[in-house]
């Protein structure tokens, strides 16, 4: 039962993770076609990659952790929980600060 509680918070992480990434890829490539006028979006996006790097890092290695025993399956939904909750955080403020309907 723990083991399968340690997958699904590590694949929920790994999702929120991987939905960080994707938002500042996306960010990032409308900020290059806009030119000179993107660069603050850009110096900012590239002020992100380290927190999706090491979040998307850590829900990868939790999810390599899950298939051990019983104390790795804590010790990954430990970390999953940990990177997904940053990963959604950011994500999140991410999305409020570039917010177009406001």
């Amino acid at each position: 039962m723990v083991d399968l509680i340690a997958v699904l918070v590590a694949v929920i992480a790994l999702v929120a993770a991987l939905g960080l990434v994707g938002y500042l890829a996306l960010l990032n490539s409308a900020a290059r076609k806009r030119g000179a006028s993107g660069n603050a979006v850009a110096t900012y996006v590239r002020s992100r990659w380290p927190v999706a790097g090491i979040t998307t890092a850590g829900a990868a290695l939790a999810w390599l952790l899950t298939s051990g025993g019983g104390f790795l399956d804590v010790v990954a939904i430990l970390i999953a929980a940990g990177s997904g909750a940053v990963a959604g955080k950011e994500l999140s403020r991410t999305i409020e600060r570039y917010r177009t309907d406001r």
